[in-house]
């Protein structure tokens, strides 16, 4: 699919590059300053920098695309799997940013009809760029990567994050943990789940696992992982979606063994939609 030119030219890769860039410097800007934190449902926080910087990138990409909808954490907005729609998470990670860990990103993905042709998540302290867009590979800045070459959970790095507002899902979670742990050389638990797909995009951990995202929070790694030649789905195998029931991302011979390991896990039993690729 080419991707759509924006009324001032550029295609929406760069586009989506360069206002995760600009979103970068508003939350560099507040990087050392006193943040204003509100809770957010029972699990949940926002800061006063969230909603700024998707204010700011909602503007950008309006700016742009102006017939394109817009899916953003803090507003919602559009429906993300009907036309073209950018969706997006202004800070991924916000308990580390509000508390000082320098571990958090930037999301800007666009979507046609539900499907991510481009997405971007940006580590604006360490200027770390992850894109990609379908057909055209991932990278990590201006060097292409791909997933890890090891082949086996024997020995593996794993990433995770505890699930959000299911405490049965965390709990799952580290059950899947407690099963593969006599064979892991080591787990991640690093408070971005954007990051740790990122990371396994890259090589830097062999297979990331969650309960349950929402559309912001893995749309850019849907394509991230495809792109870097690595396999990204639901729980129970069907192929990821922003909508998917749980994400597994890691290389297609370690997903293979994952399935059959945690095959009677309650971890994989699906509990909301998922996309199948088997009925696609």
């Amino acid at each position: 699919m080419e991707l759509p030119i924006s009324k001032t030219g550029e295609n929406a890769w760069d586009v989506a590059v360069n206002v995760a860039r600009s979103a970068g410097e508003v939350l560099l800007s507040w990087w050392t300053r006193e943040k204003e934190v509100f809770g957010k449902g029972k699990y949940d926080i926002v800061t006063n920098v969230d909603q700024e910087a998707e204010s700011h990138i909602r503007h950008e990409i309006q700016h742009y695309y102006p017939s394109h909808g817009f899916f953003g954490e803090e507003e919602a907005g559009a429906d993300p799997e009907k036309g073209w729609v950018w969706i997006v998470d202004p800070v991924d990670g916000t308990r580390n940013y509000a508390a000082g860990v320098p571990h958090f990103s930037i999301v800007i993905a666009l979507a046609k009809d539900g499907e991510v042709v481009t997405g971007v998540n940006y580590d604006p302290l360490h200027d770390e760029m992850f894109h990609a867009a379908a057909g055209r590979g991932a990278y990590l800045n201006e060097e292409r990567i791909k997933v890890s070459e090891r082949t086996s959970l024997q020995g593996a790095s794993v990433g995770l994050d505890p699930s959000n507002g299911d405490p049965e899902g965390t709990v799952n979670t580290l059950q899947v943990i407690r099963k593969l742990w006599p064979n892991l050389m080591t787990t991640r638990m690093m408070g971005s789940s954007a990051l740790g797909i990122s990371y396994v995009a890259c090589g830097r951990s062999d297979i990331y696992i969650n309960h349950r995202l929402q559309p912001y929070d893995q749309a850019a790694g849907l394509i991230l992982v495809e792109e870097a030649g690595g396999v990204i789905t639901d729980r129970q195998g069907f192929r990821a979606g922003l909508y998917s029931d749980g994400v597994i991302a890691c290389s297609s011979p370690m997903f293979e063994e994952f399935l059959e390991v945690t095959k009677n896990l309650p971890w994989r039993r699906l509990s909301g939609r998922s996309i199948n690729p088997r009925e696609q």
